[in-house]
């Protein structure tokens, strides 16, 4: 199924697999792909190279996993360092795999290789659209600019040359501040972005991770959600409850807001999606979803 089928009638509800490199077995995340399919999400999105393996075989693997578990996969591509070839090659195996949908991204430089033919994900997304446009092809966006670039605008036309590449939809990196989002999504109008918008949502669960967003992504931390910490102390259970809470506060106000679809990246803790959904499920969030 291609997400954009789901996207057009109603706000998407979705997760996302999250490994660590060279932590998780491709066994292991085809089992965690499966719980979280149990909890019914539109879309299980599965990130590059799954296992570790250091190439595209965990994540099919796994994507396959979703699919055989009733969910839509969205499985990742990260093209730099990757040739025409390669990417061919990959869409070809998601085809072979039933799987409709692919998430283009640039990915991060790796070492000892360089560009091939892919610079940016734009140019991803255009080759993928010119050879197989029955791919559905979702691409990345940054409510509060790409943390590479300090040209929010400049961050901005780049989002609208996806859409034209031949995007079909967007997820956003992370966020804590809903305000933020809904100003990202004014810019979308001012810069003629009209695809969806998924907005992503990481329920933190400790102090440590919040701290590592925050810097590898550039994340603004409001006061509130420092004070929750603060008050959760050194517990674990209570930080991953008050990050759980955080979250479902930010999805009941986003949902309230319009917004496109809802993105979970539970980094690969199955409990953290059933927390989530089961929050959802009490606050009704869910209610009439089929």
């Amino acid at each position: 199924m291609r997400i954009t089928e789901v996207l057009s009638t109603r706000q998407s509800f979705s997760f996302e697999i999250f490994p660590p490199r060279g932590e998780l077995s491709v066994e292991e995340a085809s089992d965690i792909a499966r719980a979280l399919a149990h909890f019914e999400p539109d879309w299980v999105s599965v990130t590059f190279s799954a296992g570790g393996s250091g190439n595209s075989a965990g994540t099919i693997a796994v994507s396959r996993a979703v699919e055989q578990s009733c969910a839509a996969a969205l499985a990742h591509f990260t093209c730099y360092g990757s040739s025409k070839a390669d990417a061919d090659a990959y869409v070809d195996e998601l085809r072979a795999a039933g799987i409709d949908n692919v998430m283009a991204l640039r990915g991060d430089p790796v070492p000892g290789k360089g560009v091939i033919d892919f610079a940016y994900a734009r140019d991803l997304i255009a080759h993928i659209k010119e050879r197989t446009p029955e791919m559905c092809v979702g691409a990345a966006c940054y409510p509060e600019g790409h943390v590479e670039c300090d040209d929010f605008e400049l961050s901005m036309r780049h989002l609208h040359e996806k859409q034209e590449a031949g995007a079909d939809f967007l997820v956003s990196q992370l966020f804590f501040d809903n305000e933020l989002f809904y100003r990202f999504r004014e810019a979308c109008v001012r810069h003629r972005v009209k695809i969806p918008v998924v907005a992503g949502i990481m329920p933190f669960t400790s102090t440590s991770q919040i701290q590592r967003m925050a810097f590898t992504c550039g994340a603004t931390i409001p006061a509130r959600v420092i004070r929750r910490i603060a008050a959760a102390g050194d517990d674990p259970a209570a930080q991953i409850a008050a990050g759980v809470e955080y979250a479902v506060e930010q999805v009941v106000d986003l949902a309230a807001n319009g917004v496109d679809g809802i993105h979970i990246y539970t980094m690969n803790k199955p409990s953290v999606g059933r927390a989530m959904y089961d929050a959802l499920v009490s606050c009704g969030y869910l209610e009439g979803r089929c």
